[in-house]
């Protein structure tokens, strides 16, 4: 690739081309090279009682946080650890039950190299991702070739190709390790419980419902005068209706309301709550999904679902506004 100083619109955009295509041809030329050394990078990682130390100089350094932190939010416990600290007190925090993973492009960085003799002798496994031949490659237990032809830069020499290469390689090793462990959308969600993946698994009705006090609630015989003074102070736009035995029998909604003013006029708060409610409302139970209460809420267009105890009796509501101020969408 030449200099591009200078270069116009079109130039930059066939720059930016060549740049894509050569990170791209740097990962198919990974799949053309994948043997059985993946496979003992994996197993030996799997079988590990200890956590996965990734450690890198530079650029690579920041791949290998990154690799850390997949590793770690798929399953396997990782930690970064930066070489250079490593030999002023940071290698405590690695124990020989530990497998370190050393990305290197050159296989000769020197705060690597430092680290291997400490290794070696508390027998700690050392997984590398570099050049085949490179004084780190030789003085690993398994080696992972994430070496390329050429870097996508006009000079050659900017990590570019090298550093995406050791990306992809990287999420190999973390999605094959998914597999390995038959890790599944529910762990994955144990990590991350403020992401909306988490919060969608992991948040039940009960963690948002309202209970005791909170809920509106009002017997069958009850005026519709004390029903709407219920349904106004509890701001959940509804009551639940109970039998003399607190069993849930009905709702009355907002919604009702204005029906009940359409069809009997100022007449409606001579009725009682019995005359004016909707019989079996929709209900779901505590241990459910918040994300499943959402779905039936958008199923048959109302903003709230009663909850109801083994006996039937009002245990909570949950509003549609409580799910969607917690980010559950």
């Amino acid at each position: 690739m030449k200099n591009c100083k200078g270069s116009d619109t079109t130039d930059l955009l066939s720059v930016a081309r060549s740049v894509l295509r050569a990170e791209a041809d740097a990962i198919v030329s990974l799949v053309e090279r994948l043997d059985a050394s993946f496979e003992e990078a994996v197993e030996m990682i799997f079988q590990s009682r200890g956590r996965t130390v990734v450690t890198g100089m530079g650029k690579s350094g920041l791949i290998g946080k990154k690799i850390a932190a997949t590793l770690s939010s798929t399953g396997t416990p990782a930690i970064f650890l930066h070489p250079a600290e490593a030999g002023h007190g940071d290698l405590g925090m690695v124990t020989g039950e530990d497998v370190v993973i050393g990305i290197s492009n050159s296989g000769e960085t020197e705060e690597i190299l430092r680290i291997v003799p400490y290794l070696k002798r508390f027998n700690v496994g050392l997984i590398s991702m570099t050049r085949p031949g490179s004084t780190l490659a030789l003085s690993s237990d398994v080696v992972l070739d994430v070496s390329v032809k050429e870097e996508a830069c006009p000079m050659g020499i900017v990590p570019t190709a090298s550093t995406t290469a050791t990306l992809a390689m990287g999420d190999a090793l973390a999605v094959a390790l998914i597999t390995r462990r038959g890790f599944r959308e529910e762990d994955f969600a144990l990590f991350h419980p403020n992401g909306s993946l988490g919060k969608k698994l992991l948040v039940k009705v009960e963690d948002l419902m309202h209970s005791g006090k909170e809920i509106p609630v009002v017997r069958r015989d009850a005026p519709m005068t004390d029903t709407t003074i219920e349904i106004s102070s509890k701001r959940l736009g509804m009551t639940v209706v109970c039998d003399q035995e607190g069993i849930i029998e009905g709702i009355i909604t907002d919604g009702d309301l204005r029906r009940g003013l359409e069809k009997w006029g100022t007449s409606l708060f001579q009725k009682k709550a019995e005359e004016v409610m909707t019989p079996k409302p929709k209900m779901i139970g505590p241990g459910e999904l918040a994300a499943k209460a959402l779905s039936v809420m958008e199923r048959y267009s109302i903003t709230a679902l009663v909850v109801p105890d083994d006996q039937g009796r009002p245990l909570g509501v949950i509003h549609l506004h409580d799910i969607l101020r917690k980010g559950i969408v």
